[in-house]
């Protein structure tokens, strides 16, 4: 049998996932594995809380209110977090907060191994968690722009989401099958082991330290970097967007409802962890998003199939349909996250990196909170599925508008691009800055 024509050989080669940030950064790799071992920790718990709510007061309600309880502290700590992120070293904060996780999952592991299990401190740690990803996420995020080249930004922002995938699939899957067979409290343990890696891991990055001349955390400095933000237009529609699409159709807090309601509970596992699927197979897919300039069509388009995704969830009664249709929603979010971090990245000077990134947690950590909340509520009102497809539709609609409102979106070019171009310039001043001093101290 003949071998495919070369050319085909190379079309499929350019789908495969661009390796170029792998290759150029230690510490990219590094957080790249870090991060999968957090990930993989976290799904373990994000599914065995949840539940373990639901088992104590069978209540929609009472699960959608995690949502509620986590929105102020993740507000707050993110906000200060980006600040917080441009005057101190960025590695000592993720490594701080990293170990404070930990802890968190600890006190998850002695609740559910008391006789009785109390329900009060599951929504302390469920705030305290919010409040420790609040200071960490903008260090992390804003770590990244400073490593990787800026050319390969949506190649590391497709890593980086494979990687995610990666753990929220195993993690799901996992803590499903741990959670249904020998309770809450191993799931909790698997956390804190992955934390402990983590830790040891993160010790192990370069310090990240802020410029000379950095500020002292600020309600000022948090108000330069939201007036910075707020004169952009093209940044404001990915954050309006994804808090849009987030807080209409982000229903993974009522899965358990939707399974009971499909009667499926063996499903629930897999609910969880195919939005993760999609995404993973379009990340094993995105080598073509390198060559992508039009970031802001990524935004918007992944954003709108997330949401007709969402949609056909709820409408359909068959279990196999609708998580064909997670599975494509976590696609499209996939697809509109690589748009996201690339705008961000690319475009954000460095001295603002930090407050911005803080921001950027905002934009799409408190979309799903409200999300859930709102899940919940529509879902003791009018029904699981009701609220499943009504919040798929409504996200589509949302996209339409904010579109139409802010239009310099959908014609962004990262080629032409003025802050590009200027984020460019910074960046390569900078790494030839950091070569003359490495050359110099060898000397």
């Amino acid at each position: 049998m003949s071998s495919p024509p070369s050319s085909l050989l190379a079309r499929l080669s350019g789908l495969l996932p661009d390796l170029a940030p792998w290759r150029s950064s230690g510490d990219f790799r590094l957080l790249w594995v870090q991060g999968l071992v957090t990930y993989f920790g976290s799904a373990m718990a994000m599914i065995a809380l949840p539940l373990q709510i639901k088992e104590l007061t069978d209540s929609p309600l009472a699960v959608g209110a995690m949502g509620a309880v986590e929105l102020v502290p993740l507000v707050v700590f993110g906000l200060y977090g980006g600040a917080l992120a441009d005057a101190v070293d960025r590695r000592k904060v993720i490594l701080r907060t990293e170990a404070g996780l930990g802890l968190l999952a600890l006190l998850l592991l002695l609740d559910a191994l008391l006789p009785d299990p109390m329900l009060w401190p599951l929504y302390v740690v469920a705030a305290g968690v919010s409040a420790l990803a609040g200071l960490q996420r903008p260090a992390l995020d804003s770590l990244l722009a400073r490593i990787v080249p800026h050319d390969q930004q949506t190649a590391a922002a497709a890593l980086n989401s494979l990687r995610w995938q990666i753990g929220s699939i195993a993690g799901p899957a996992v803590a499903g099958l741990v959670v249904a067979y020998a309770g809450h409290a191993p799931a909790y343990g698997v956390t804190i082991a992955c934390f402990a890696v983590s830790v040891l891991m993160c010790r192990r990055l370069s310090p990240a330290p802020p410029a000379h001349d950095a500020e002292k955390p600020s309600l000022r400095g948090i108000a330069e970097g939201a007036r910075y933000a707020w004169s952009r237009p093209v940044l404001l529609g990915t954050y309006v967007i994804d808090l849009a699409a987030m807080f209409f159709a982000f229903p993974n807090t009522i899965f358990p409802f939707l399974a009971d309601e499909l009667d499926a509970d063996w499903s629930l596992g897999l609910m969880y962890a195919a939005g993760s699927v999609g995404s993973l197979v379009l990340g094993l897919t995105s080598g073509w998003t390198s060559k992508v300039r039009r970031h802001g069509l990524l935004v918007a388009g992944g954003a709108a199939g997330w949401g007709l995704a969402i949609a056909a969830a709820g409408w359909f009664g068959n279990v196999w349909l609708v998580l064909l249709c997670l599975a494509f929603a976590g696609a499209g979010d996939m697809l509109s996250g690589l748009g996201r971090s690339t705008i961000w990245n690319q475009t954000i000077p460095e001295e603002l990196r930090g407050r911005l990134a803080g921001i950027e947690v905002l934009s799409y950590s408190v979309g799903p909170q409200l999300g859930q909340v709102r899940a919940g509520a529509m879902a003791g009102w009018t029904g699981t599925r009701a609220a499943v497809w009504t919040g798929g539709v409504a996200c589509v609609a949302s996209v339409g508008l904010l579109c139409l409102a802010l239009p310099k979106l959908l014609t962004y070019d990262s080629a032409k691009d003025e802050d590009s171009l200027r984020r460019k310039a910074q960046q390569e001043a900078a790494l030839e800055e950091a070569a003359r001093r490495e050359a110099a101290g060898t000397v």
